[in-house]
């Protein structure tokens, strides 16, 4: 889908942040670019902070992904932090059991920082506001900058990092947006009573794109794609 936007590849490594009104269809948008990487052959890893495990593998099965299997080939990893949000064990494979900056600092200094480069790889969060409940604002964004976004450069994947719009600092979004490679705009319009989900890229440093907003259409399995 943000393919469809630009006139070259998003080159591996790339951050891309997604700024998105809540009720739009960003989380079902995501869903399908996973699910469209995962059948051209490359691998996902969906980072979830607002839905189950069992609720991702459900719509990803209704898009037509062989999720048993491919989780099996570790070509899918659902990575799960929603369970800890709600202050529990999870028993996910791939999961993290706290979204405290001080200790996520540790994690990522000592395992993912060290993972080797892979540019199949499709890295997903669907929601990184969530580290605003646990988190003072420099502690969740300086984690991001130091931490995260640098270590998702060393392993050469492709991010998308999906960011609540107007929720958040003016700082937030400076700092965020000014590290990122791309910046990409979910927003919700009513029109004639009626409400759609418009998409535009904003900016992107190393692809030609196309800036203007276009709609985007819901198919019957929630299949998001460009009303062009």
């Amino acid at each position: 889908m943000i393919e469809d936007l630009t006139t070259d590849p998003v080159p591996g490594g790339s951050m891309l942040l997604v700024e998105f009104d809540p009720a739009s269809q960003w989380i079902n948008a995501s869903l399908t670019i996973a699910a469209g990487w995962l059948k051209q052959g490359g691998k996902v890893s969906y980072n979830l902070f607002t839905q189950t495990p069992d609720d991702i593998r459900s719509k990803l099965s209704r898009l037509g992904v062989s999720v048993e299997s491919l989780e099996k080939e570790d070509k899918l990893r659902i990575q799960d932090w929603y369970t800890a949000t709600l202050g529990l064990k999870s028993s996910e494979k791939y999961s993290q059991e706290s979204l405290k900056a001080a200790d996520l600092n540790i994690v990522f200094s000592r395992q993912v920082m060290r993972e080797p480069p892979d540019p199949n790889w499709l890295r997903i969060a669907d929601n990184i506001s969530t580290f605003a409940r646990f988190n003072d604002e420099r502690s969740w964004v300086e984690y991001l900058l130091t931490r995260n976004f640098p270590a998702q450069k060393l392993r050469k994947s492709t991010n998308l990092a999906g960011l609540i719009r107007g929720f958040h600092s003016d700082s937030v979004y400076k700092q965020l947006e000014a590290a990122a490679d791309g910046i990409i705009d979910f927003k919700l319009e009513e029109v004639a009573e009626e409400t759609r989900t418009m998409i535009r890229i904003r900016s992107m440093r190393d692809a030609h794109f196309d800036s203007h907003w276009h709609q985007v259409k819901i198919g019957d399995n929630f299949e998001v794609t460009l009303d062009k």
